[in-house]
């Protein structure tokens, strides 16, 4: 009996996660991708060195952001996902410690801009994004909250909140016709941060309503012992950020031109911020059902090949997209440097594949407290970029960054894999693999098929279409089995 209820509990959950993601997506398709042709127009309207200084701005604040949480949110979701009732508790005091590491964050910030000798004008611009990292933040736990409830669909609607506010807010300064200014940066700043500011009372409104009257109460002792168990989190958060962010910053100080290097960089990475955007979503769901489970050790190896196959896909796509039709790409989104950015984004976009695999099995990690095992991976992984970064940056500029960030990425995502194959006892499914090489040859060979095509936008509608067509036909993902899980009923 306990092994029919381990098996139901499992496809249950498989169920869940299936069935919001599609939710999830599909909200974050009708607004996400508008969002970044709206980001994109930002850029083509204040040129390449204008938002390469924003870029690299907005870099530093997120890698110091990690001050803003400790990893109270990853820690909070998987707590509340496996304890309901500890929300009021946990929530009177964690506001108040919030806004005292924002204190600390900002202090640390404004120093920082300070030792890097930036003007008066881009501290104030780091300023507003240091409050804007504030509020993602702030809004991102009172999200953990929701999701550790799994109110799934509420969370789905409250990200894109803030994306849909912004999208009126920039659209209208960009073309509403308020001013015959052209169009400034500090502009999108402040429209970031009123879609930011109203989304986070949305969110404050909706937790208050699950978790009953606040009573803010400063204890010292309850804050300790959040902090002391939340301290991996916060350590892994602050290793991911360095390696994965420090790359603007370091093309923006280090070359002669680092504002323009900076930008033409963000067009390339702007799109690998896309994939990201999902891939947060995705393990943001599968975080407190991987918790949920192991708590009652219910088997998480179908939900791990099923979230696996559903990523891995698209990414294997994309990167084979961007591959073949690079300099199309580049040169229907922005108007500078197309040339220059269309090259590096193969090599750039190239990390998605192993990205997604660690939004899967790093996650699957970190759902089970592995964060030991995290932290030394995510320490070897910034010794190794910050190493490949100061080697490649002063010959090969943005090409080196970019080839430092995909070695990086690799070394990350394999170490992942062996440590959950070790830990679950998993051995490897030839299958599987079989049909993700299959999958990859073919798709690979359609691209460059299709890349012979003189319509060229006809070509990038094709390639997805015909990788949606290769993922179920080499039984990549099974149309048979989503819908198997999708029918399976609740009680």
């Amino acid at each position: 009996m306990t092994y029919l209820n381990t098996i139901f509990g499992a496809l249950l959950m498989q169920k869940k996660f299936l069935s919001n993601l599609i939710l999830l997506v599909f909200l974050n398709l009708l607004v996400k991708p508008f969002w970044i042709f709206v980001e994109i127009n930002v850029q083509n309207a204040t040129g390449t060195e204008q938002y390469g200084m924003y870029f690299a701005l907005l870099n530093l604040s997120l890698i110091i952001n990690f001050l803003l949480d400790l990893g109270i949110t990853n820690y909070n979701n998987r707590n509340i996902a496996q304890n309901h009732h500890l929300l009021q508790k946990h929530l009177s005091g964690i506001i108040l410690l919030r806004f005292f590491l924002a204190a600390i964050y900002f202090i640390i910030v404004m120093a920082i801009g300070l030792i890097l000798g930036y003007s008066k004008f881009q501290l104030f611009i780091l300023m507003l994004l240091g409050f804007n990292q504030f509020l993602i933040a702030f809004t991102q736990y009172l999200r953990s909250n929701i999701s550790g409830l799994h109110l799934f669909k509420t969370d789905s609607l409250l990200s894109v909140t803030d994306r849909l506010l912004m999208i009126v807010f920039v659209c209208a300064l960009l073309w509403g016709n308020f001013t015959d200014e052209k169009f400034q940066i500090e502009w999108f700043v402040y429209a970031q941060t009123a879609a930011y500011l109203i989304t986070t009372f949305i969110a404050l409104a909706v937790v208050l309503q699950k978790s009953g009257k606040l009573e803010l109460n400063w204890n010292t002792s309850f804050f300790k012992a959040i902090l002391k168990q939340s301290f991996p989190y916060a350590l892994l958060i602050l290793l991911m950020f360095i390696y994965t962010r420090s790359d603007a910053i370091l093309l923006e100080r280090m070359l002669e031109e680092g504002e323009k290097e900076s930008g033409i960089y963000a067009q390339a990475f702007r799109l690998l911020d896309v994939v990201n955007m999902f891939g947060f979503l995705f393990a943001g769901l599968l975080l407190p059902l991987f918790s949920k489970m192991l708590k009652n050790n219910e088997s998480v190896k179908e939900l791990t090949g099923l979230s696996f196959r559903l990523i891995i896909a698209p990414a294997i796509a994309i990167v084979f997209t961007c591959l073949f039709f690079n300099f199309d790409i580049m040169q229907l989104l922005y108007k500078e440097h197309t040339e220059v950015s269309a090259k590096l984004l193969p090599v750039l976009m190239a990390s998605i594949i192993p990205i997604c695999s660690g939004f899967v099995f790093g996650t699957l990690l970190t759902a089970h407290g592995k964060l030991d095992e995290l932290n030394r991976i995510a320490m070897m992984a910034v010794g190794i970029n910050i190493i490949l970064n100061l080697q490649l940056i002063p010959d090969y500029k943005t090409q080196g960054a970019a080839t430092a960030a995909l070695i990086t990425q690799l070394f990350n995502a394999v170490f992942q894999i062996i440590i959950v194959g070790k830990m679950f006892n998993w051995n490897a499914n030839w299958r599987f693999i079989s049909s993700l090489a299959l999958f990859t040859i073919l798709t690979f060979t359609s691209g460059w098929f299709l890349s012979n095509l003189e319509n060229r936008l006809l070509g990038i509608v094709a390639m997805t279409g015909i990788s949606i067509i290769l993922a179920f036909a080499t039984r990549l993902i099974s149309i048979k089995g989503i819908f198997a899980i999708l029918k399976e009923k609740d009680a």
